[in-house]
């Protein structure tokens, strides 16, 4: 886990990583050692208050993931079942 100086430094630094990177909620909760719950909570509702700008950049970012998370969950279902079918033959 990595620790902050602040919950505000916090909800920045997940803000940023989130943007830079282009990932999810439970992408940067595992890199940096947090809960998804934390990460979320941190992303739509204190850093609203916290830092404007930096919130509606990320809350665009999560509505595309959100838009697509059917698709992320369809193709690991489909590589499951693809690596569970070649060690069975």
């Amino acid at each position: 886990m990595i620790y902050f100086s602040s919950n505000e430094e916090r909800c920045e630094k997940f803000a940023t990583y989130i943007l830079e990177n282009k990932t999810t909620v439970r992408q940067t909760a595992k890199k940096f050692g947090y809960s998804k719950s934390t990460v979320h909570k941190d992303i739509t509702e204190k850093l609203y208050k916290i830092n404007y700008n930096l919130y509606c950049q990320v809350e665009k970012l999560l509505q595309l993931n959100k838009s697509e998370r059917h698709l992320r969950g369809g193709e690991a279902t489909r590589l499951k079942y693809l690596i569970k079918n070649s060690k069975n033959t």
